[in-house]
């Protein structure tokens, strides 16, 4: 039977289950990756599995978020991580050697394997064929202990890809076009796999880019084949060696279809405040732009800052208008460099920060107030840039080279008239920075882990009891962020590996008595909307409501990385059966679940409420294995209670 690419990739490292989208499966995981901002507590994670060494074929950590020492905070973080890292095995990437997806896709990129993240878009590692699935901190180190990934087997989304894209058009232009049709969840539980002719005409770092906002429309991964393109990326990175060809067999089936003729996009444009508002950029033609930035964590290759470089060359920026450039990498500025891009850069006002995640997680280059803020970053959620109110757009890098020449929102067709289309071609050799990165040895096992006083213990965590009583705390609606429940920022991003003080914040943008009245009332509950927890992996949005005692969740819908990371933290992830029944629960009700453990230990799925007199059905949707996360209070009081078994 002909079979897809992203079946054949499952099938080869499916461990359990069968390739059914009605079943979950679990696969191994070839690679694992971590970053500073969520890697700290999935290494304190994996530190109380007792496991004395990673055992996936590679695990790295990147240091790449929490990159601003204001105070000691990030400075210990990084020590701890380094430390951690050697002792355990891990390849560790300091600060300012660049950003996780960049970096990874350098340097162990390979087609065909898999690799999971704590960082939702690690499905950007399809710019090289791999597939790449983003997930909690607990998932991860799970991983990395050589645990297999158990997830739902995810439908098949086929989009074929015709013709080439127009001068001005780029891969930035193709997934905004992707999440003008599907929205922010109309992929959920999918796999976006792209084919076609037109794939041919996209580099692997244009591929990178599609993959990692492929997260945005809320898919579990993205995958494109290992083609010649991939080759001759491979072989610029000097690891040819590591090329294979991948590809969908002819006439295979996908569970869904669609279709994008290149030749037909034209510059696209996410206006505030979600991924998924997209306009054509003529549409908000005008509008007064305050800052631009290209860079970040998609849309920092050497492409991308190339064009921009090459787009300005002679020019300079409005004056009102600030101009930031986010390198991807180390390796992107030592080539950006050598092709004369950071003189272009510097003569037309760029302001050239260092490689990192910078104001994508608002980690500085936050906007003035009521100003607008163009970025080629993957998301533009309400707040999360660090300024209340802000007014973010997400585009592509020409459309960010054309704001900052002409000081306004500006369709990059429009530069036609002054100057050719800056079409750039990858360097046939890149010049390779990989001395930066610390590989595991065996001489580094014997390193003493440093802690400073910001690194505390995963709490503790009780099982489930019989019948569970919460109180509403929070009631909110559809489309609530990871970044709406456990901010991001400079003061908040800090507090990472100490979950009692960042626990403080939990809802603070929409709730500052949030974690007050959570300490006040002991078991509490939230209410939300369709698809609560878009956007980032943090398991933090998790364990912090955890903390405070949050034990059950009740929305229209999850999504899919947030419902996971609720069942490995112990907290019920429930949906109504009947949406109306959204309506009847405020903030204040009284929750009664009667004897829910029994029911969850039983395999019900049809989950009774009690809400002040009346009664309700919620559903509970997780596999066996979830179920007994939940019972067991946590994860990883599961885990280690059969470790504890099985040694016994």
């Amino acid at each position: 039977m002909s079979k897809n690419l992203t079946q054949k990739i499952l099938e080869a490292h499916l461990v359990a289950g069968r390739l059914n989208s009605a079943e979950e499966i679990a696969i191994k995981i070839d690679q694992t990756l971590l970053q500073d901002a969520t890697g700290t507590m999935a290494m304190l994670e994996f530190e109380a599995l007792g496991i004395g060494a990673v055992k996936a074929e590679l695990a790295a950590q990147y240091v790449d978020h929490n990159i601003l020492q204001t105070d000691h905070k990030n400075a210990d973080d990084h020590k701890y991580l380094q430390s951690a890292s050697a002792r355990y095995g891990l390849h560790f990437s300091p600060a300012g050697n660049g950003i996780s997806h960049q970096v990874h896709m350098e340097r162990f990129g390979i087609p065909g394997k898999t690799v999971l993240g704590a960082d939702s878009h690690t499905p950007g590692a399809a710019g090289v064929s791999m597939l790449g699935i983003g997930a909690g901190g607990l998932d991860v180190a799970m991983a990395m202990a050589g645990y297999p990934y158990h997830f739902p087997c995810p439908r098949v989304l086929g989009v074929k890809l015709t013709g080439e894209l127009p001068d001005w058009v780029s891969a930035k232009d193709v997934i905004l076009e992707m999440l003008r049709r599907y929205g922010v969840k109309g992929c959920v539980g999918k796999v976006v796999e792209y084919y076609g002719p037109g794939v041919k005409s996209l580099s692997a770092t244009d591929r990178e880019t599609i993959g990692n906002m492929g997260t945005e429309l809320g898919a579990t991964s993205s995958i494109f084949p290992s083609d010649e393109n991939t080759r001759t990326y491979l072989e610029a990175q000097g690891r040819g060696h590591h090329w294979r060809g991948l590809h969908a067999d002819e006439g295979a089936d996908y569970d869904d279809h669609d279709e994008i003729d290149l030749s037909t996009l034209e510059p696209l444009i996410a206006c505030p405040s979600s991924p998924g508002n997209v306009v054509r950029v003529r549409e908000v033609a005008g509008i007064k732009v305050d800052q631009v930035i290209v860079g970040s964590s998609v849309n920092s290759s050497f492409r991308d800052l190339m064009v921009v470089a090459r787009t300005v060359e002679g020019r300079h920026c409005q004056p009102g208008t600030s101009f930031h450039v986010n390198p991807g990498s180390r390796q992107v500025l030592a080539n950006v460099a050598a092709h004369g891009g950071i003189m272009m850069l510097l003569m037309a006002g760029a302001r050239i920060h260092e490689p990192g995640c910078l104001g994508c997680i608002g980690m500085g280059q936050a906007p003035g107030t009521g100003e607008v803020s163009l970025r080629t970053m993957p998301r533009n959620f309400p707040g999360r840039s660090g300024t209340e109110g802000d007014q973010v757009y997400l585009c592509s890098p020409e459309t960010v080279a054309a704001a900052a020449l002409r000081g306004v929102i500006t369709d990059p067709r429009d530069l036609s008239v002054e100057m050719a289309y800056p079409r750039i071609a990858d360097p046939a050799k890149y010049i390779i920075e990989g001395t930066s990165i610390i590989f595991p040895s065996a001489e580094l096992q014997d390193t003493e882990i440093i802690r400073g006083p910001n690194i505390k213990p995963l709490p503790a965590m009780d099982p489930l009891p019989q019948t569970l009583e919460a109180e509403v705390v929070i009631k909110v609606g559809d489309n609530i962020s990871t970044d709406a429940i456990m901010p991001a920022g400079s003061m908040i991003l800090p507090l990472r590996s100490n979950i009692e003080a960042l626990s403080q914040f939990v809802y603070s943008h929409l709730d500052p008595d949030f974690a007050r009245e959570c300490r006040e009332k002991g078991s509490v509950a939230v209410v939300g909307g369709e698809n609560y927890g878009q956007g980032s992996s943090r398991e933090h949005a998790a364990l912090a409501p955890r903390y405070l005692g949050v034990r059950v969740k009740i929305a229209k819908s999850f999504a899919r990385i947030h419902r996971a990371n609720l069942c490995n933290f112990g907290i019920l992830p429930l949906t109504f059966k009947d949406v109306q029944d959204y309506d009847l629960l405020q903030k204040g009700s009284k929750l009664v679940l009667p004897q829910v453990r029994e029911r969850i230990a039983l395999g019900d799925v049809e989950i009774p409420v009690e809400v002040e007199g009346k009664q309700i059905v919620t559903l509970l949707h997780v596999s066996d294995l979830e179920r007994r996360y939940l019972l067991a209070g946590s994860a990883m009081n599961h885990v280690k209670e059969n470790l504890k078994g099985d040694s016994s």
